[in-house]
């Protein structure tokens, strides 16, 4: 991983080997302007850690990238004049990937710019749409289960101990009396 973080175009820029034109930064985040982009305003959102696809990225920093993302829509609409943003990330080289590092674009839209990220609508047969749906019906199943950030215990909660059987069996008869 080393070796590729240390190729990675993206990772040199987040180190200030490559000048960019960085419009926000914290901890997990960067932002800059993409000086060969769509538009001007066009924006790369990425992760300060080197992950190059979105399956690798945890759950936490992802929910993150996509706040700074919509935080950046907002200011090209209210300082650029956009009409709309097109928000979008390229995840595979067959999808347009171009650099192995994970970002969002976030791309200023007005009528007529030129940006073409439409495609042709396809009729499927029912019968591709129900064994499509079924194989992701199976593999989406645990969707809801995300990693979990590590509660601490806070420094003022009181001490507990275990409750002995006899607590344990009158908790539990209190339990079945409630209605």
């Amino acid at each position: 991983m080393k070796a590729a973080k240390t190729a990675c175009l993206v990772c040199q820029i987040i180190e200030s080997k490559i000048p960019s034109k960085k419009i926000y930064e914290d901890e997990l985040v960067m932002a800059v302007l993409d000086v060969n982009g769509a538009v001007p305003g066009h924006c790369f959102v990425m992760p300060k850690t080197h992950y190059p696809i979105i399956e690798q990225v945890p759950d936490k920093e992802i929910g993150k990238l996509f706040q700074v993302s919509n935080k950046i829509s907002s200011a090209i609409f209210e300082s650029l004049g956009a009409q709309g943003t097109s928000i979008f990330v390229a995840n595979g080289i067959p999808a347009g990937q171009t650099v192995a590092h994970f970002t969002i674009n976030v791309i200023p839209r007005k009528e007529n710019d030129g940006v073409n990220l439409q495609w042709q609508p396809k009729q499927f047969s029912e019968e591709e749409i129900s064994t499509v749906e079924l194989k992701l019906k199976e593999h989406t199943k645990n969707i809801g289960y995300f990693e979990k950030e590590e509660k601490k215990p806070r420094a003022h909660a009181p001490k507990t101990r275990p409750f002995s059987e006899e607590e344990d069996e009158h908790f539990a008869n209190q339990m079945r009396r409630l209605p």
